[in-house]
């Protein structure tokens, strides 16, 4: 490479490492160095891998050197692992010449190790049993409330907006409010009745259908 170009890459590693901590290591190889066992010309945060400048390449850097120009693509966020057990979350970007050949490698190895022991015990700690709702279930702040998130609910379990509910699927929504509870709250059936533009014959009409309904299945 280019001194230009090896001093504008120096520049991008450090401030990179700066910018994401000690966990990161960032890596330039010179591809067009006359010894490929020798292709780091600049690192920062070593000690992820524990690489320096003049060490050798990493297996995928190996792979270009050897492979032919076309074969050559970029390979943004994949996991390594470091010979002490780290897993790494890296990305291989080639440096390209005006003729678009590879003339070296930018790289970034972010140590993860620690994360994803961190993720996996979040995983445990928010997980459910595999039978529970996939949806969280609101808590609400009052019995008004409650009964107006049943109402929505049985809504969303038809699959209708209440304007063209046919009657099968309001008995099937007035069954999913008796089914949770719903008619045990204070009220619940004027306001039932307003929001379903019912009366309240009607609403024990369908009440009665629901259940009857029950006791057939």
């Amino acid at each position: 490479m280019q001194e230009a170009q090896l001093d504008f890459y120096r520049r991008l590693a450090h401030a990179l490492a700066l910018q994401f901590g000690s966990g990161c290591e960032v890596v330039v190889h010179d591809l067009e160095t006359k010894d490929p066992s020798h292709s780091i010309v600049a690192i920062e945060n070593g000690h992820v891998t524990g690489r320096k400048v003049g060490d050798g390449p990493s297996h995928v850097v190996l792979e270009a050197l050897h492979a032919g120009e076309h074969t050559l693509e970029d390979r943004p966020a994949y996991l390594t692992k470091t010979a002490d057990g780290k897993t790494l979350k890296s990305s291989t970007v080639f440096i390209r010449d005006e003729r678009g050949r590879a003339v070296g490698i930018f790289a970034l190895n972010f140590d993860i190790t620690v994360l994803r022991a961190a993720g996996d015990l979040i995983g445990e700690l928010v997980g459910t049993e595999p039978s529970a709702p996939h949806e969280p279930e609101p808590i609400v702040r009052s019995v008004a409330d409650l009964l107006d998130d049943l109402i929505e609910q049985s809504v969303q379990l038809v699959g209708t907006p209440v304007a063209l509910m046919t009657k099968e699927e309001k008995v099937r929504a007035i069954r999913y409010l008796n089914d949770t509870g719903a008619f045990l709250i204070t009220k619940s059936g004027p306001k039932v009745c307003k929001y379903f533009g019912i009366s309240k014959y009607t609403l024990y009409s369908y009440l009665d259908e629901a259940r009857s309904g029950e006791k057939d299945a």
